[in-house]
């Protein structure tokens, strides 16, 4: 996807298996007025099939590539850390943003998201108000201001 793309048609992969923080996710970016596409993953596996058109993703449009990955660590199936592992392992997706998005206030978790090639790493604020200054200066930096490179399909 060409990085002229219009920031409102980038599509943002949330992958998040906790129904409460899923819905408090997307009511920040209703409020924060975030109108990208959201593509929601509940678990290690949903995510990569939709990342590399596998599983019940093979028949997705080659072109609907996400130009953020908001990431979870603790996912049932396959861990957020295995997921990131495998973004950056291959080549068609090493270089798209990641953006660990977890409760996780662990620090070896931190130690791992940055070691294995995370962008960000954001630990979910329980006060709404909090979390929706976060989501700002998520929209803010990775959906207006960052650029990405076009990525391989």
């Amino acid at each position: 996807m060409p990085s002229n793309i219009r920031p409102e048609d980038r599509i943002i992969l949330l992958v998040e298996d906790n129904p409460d923080d899923e819905a408090l996710t997307l009511r920040a970016f209703r409020k924060s007025n975030v109108s990208n596409r959201v593509v929601v993953a509940r678990d290690g596996v949903e995510a990569l099939d939709y990342l590399f058109g596998t599983g019940s993703h093979a028949g997705r449009d080659p072109h609907d590539v996400p130009q953020l990955v908001l990431l979870d660590l603790k996912l049932p199936r396959i861990d957020g850390l295995e997921v990131l592992r495998r973004i950056r392992s291959d080549e068609r997706t090493r270089l798209l943003p990641v953006v660990i998005l977890t409760s996780s206030r662990e620090q070896q978790d931190l130690l791992d998201g940055y070691g294995l090639g995370a962008n960000s790493y954001v630990q979910k604020p329980v006060d709404f108000a909090k979390f929706l200054q976060a989501v700002e200066q998520l929209k803010l930096y990775w959906l207006v201001l960052n650029e990405t490179p076009q990525f391989a399909t």
